[in-house]
């Protein structure tokens, strides 16, 4: 879940910065792929900090990345970062997120898929 702005991430704001413009890029070549990426993926591929993906600083950090992403037009690019298991989809901290950006997340499997065609049809084939 994000936790706001006040979030203690316990790095430096250059390595913050360097994390979130690292995992935005990683996203976004998925993106462009139009796939999605389990969380153990993205943060086995970060090398700009060093997080699991049950960190709490992932969370927050894929929070602020989408919060940017969205106030540009773009939607929520974290809609494509999944459980490698199960359900495919992402975490309850993306739905509270998309509520709280105005989505509707009454019905999640709809919220998501509606938020991963937007984000497709952003970065698909072709757009840059």
């Amino acid at each position: 879940m994000w936790g706001g702005p006040d979030f203690d991430h316990g790095f430096s704001t250059p390595q913050w910065n360097a994390a979130k413009a690292e995992a935005r890029d990683l996203m976004i070549a998925r993106a462009r792929l139009r796939g999605m990426i389990p969380y153990s993926e993205l943060v086995s591929a970060m090398t700009t900090v060093r997080l699991d993906a049950f960190d709490a600083r992932l969370f927050h950090l894929l929070g602020e990345i989408s919060i940017d992403e969205d106030a540009v037009g773009r939607g929520m690019l974290s809609v494509i970062v999944v459980h490698k298991l199960g359900d495919m989809q992402p975490g309850k901290g993306f739905f509270e997120l998309a509520q709280h950006l105005g989505r509707d997340a009454s019905d999640l499997l709809a919220c998501w898929v509606t938020e991963l065609h937007r984000v497709h049809a952003q970065w698909g084939a072709g757009r840059r």
